[in-house]
């Protein structure tokens, strides 16, 4: 089976070589890290051959999660360098910029035997680590037979994942047999990866490690933001600012028409709108120039000024969390389009008042927690969230109930990092803790 496996991912691959060939010609993507995807790690990554863990996150969400963990992991293992691997470049710069506490940064290789082998031999961990549900079935056998501790955090099986996975249940269940543990982020997970093949006695239910990543908000010094970010938006305490994060296509028509009646009735608001993909930022500025709307981007705002255009392009990554403070109201894009939601978690330690749309499948446990405690807005089509935000606007009242609700939740439900520590100190020599374990329900 793992046979068939690695020759129906070569063959994946082959067919999809175009698109990536394309996106390495039209946007330059891919081409620098083509060497670390096939193994061939820098020998000063790990000149010593020192042993180490290794974090593998996917993309931007997963290691601004993995945050939690980074400083403790250090200060329990200061004899291990610590190794990231991201699969996006979008991961990569953030890891970069946002996580100097690790050693060293690279891109995860293609799961075929002789690439997996080659990291290994570099990065020589002694355990590895998956942020969410991150599973690769050559790389995972390959550590079991080196006795590499392996183990999965902050995980998650969604609603739209589970099905599929069942369809190979029997070969799925042979790959989870070489994962040590499981840090669940919900019971339901925890079941679905129990009904997957999973030990039973292995998996441990955690919580969200997301809300443990959040940082507290910064201070002012001198009565400036200490973010440089935020020194490019010293924003007027009256001007109406509508953040929408991580949108996709076509979101931000969407939100350029909402945008519209807003300033109708609040004709100085601002719009500072993030497309989730950076291929999409000039697409997004002229859509926006289209519309008739003054735009900047944010690379090129200057300093301690405040932004003199209806909308700001945010075409920077690692920098939308902080963009958030300034908000009035915030929209969590690649959820009105049907792409499974984002991070509302970001917005929320602020306590800005958020809306998303109805596909928010992605993070269907932490959504139906904030609905149920009224803090957030769901809303089902492009007039729903033109009537929401346009409501919000002129509602100082509400705005101000769902923000003070959000943060509450967010201080309600930390606690996921010191369980999760738990379970690592039982694969690890050090100190650990109580978690709860999981236990099926009949």
């Amino acid at each position: 089976m793992y046979l068939a496996y690695s020759f129906l991912s070569l063959l994946v691959f082959a067919l999809v070589s175009p698109y990536f060939v394309y996106q390495a010609v039209r946007y330059k993507k891919y081409v620098g890290s083509l060497s670390q995807r096939l193994g061939y790690l820098p020998i000063t990554l790990n000149v010593d051959g020192d042993p180490s863990i290794w974090i593998h996150c996917v993309s931007v969400g997963e290691t601004l999660t993995a945050r939690a963990l980074i400083a403790d992991l250090r200060e329990r293992y200061p004899r291990l360098r610590l190794f990231l691997s991201t699969t996006t470049i979008a991961g990569q710069q953030v890891a970069k910029k946002n996580l100097q506490q690790v050693d060293a940064v690279f891109y995860f290789p293609f799961d075929w035997m002789f690439t997996v082998r080659r990291v290994l031999d570099v990065v020589r961990p002694r355990m590895f680590v998956m942020m969410e549900t991150e599973i690769w079935p050559n790389l995972l056998r390959e550590c079991r037979a080196r006795g590499i501790r392996t183990v999965v955090i902050n995980g998650r099986i969604s609603a739209r994942s589970y099905p599929r996975y069942k369809l190979v249940r029997p070969f799925f269940r042979r790959v989870l047999a070489d994962i040590d543990r499981f840090c669940m982020q919900s019971d339901e997970s925890a079941r679905r990866i129990i009904d997957l093949g999973a030990d039973p006695s292995r998996v441990s239910v955690t919580g969200s490690l997301k809300f443990d990543s959040l940082p507290a908000p910064a201070p002012v010094a001198h009565g400036r933001p200490r973010e440089l970010v935020l020194r490019h938006f010293r924003m007027s305490p009256s001007r109406v600012v509508l953040v929408a994060g991580s949108t996709m296509k076509p979101e931000d028509a969407v939100v350029l028409r909402a945008f519209a009646r807003i300033r109708s009735i609040a004709p100085g608001a601002l719009l500072v709108l993030a497309p989730r993909q950076r291929e999409r930022f000039a697409e997004v500025e002229k859509l926006a120039l289209d519309e008739g709307f003054t735009v900047a981007k944010r690379s090129e705002l200057p300093i301690d000024s405040e932004p003199r255009t209806d909308v700001v392009v945010l075409d920077t990554f690692g920098e939308l969390a902080q963009v958030y403070q300034i908000a009035t109201l915030v929209f969590v894009g690649g959820s009105l389009a049907d792409y499974g939601g984002h991070n509302i978690l970001e917005p929320a330690i602020y306590g800005k008042p958020i809306v998303v749309g109805p596909h928010m499948h992605n993070f269907r446990e932490i959504t139906e927690t904030f609905l149920a405690n009224r803090a957030l807005l769901q809303v089902q089509t492009e007039r729903e969230l033109e009537e929401m935000l346009r409501n919000l606007v002129t509602d100082p009242v509400s705005r101000a109930s769902l923000g003070a609700a959000a943060r509450a939740l967010i201080d309600a439900n930390r606690g996921a990092k010191d369980k999760t520590m738990a379970v690592v100190s039982d694969l690890l020599p050090g100190p650990g803790g109580v978690v709860r374990p999981f236990r099926l329900v009949q």
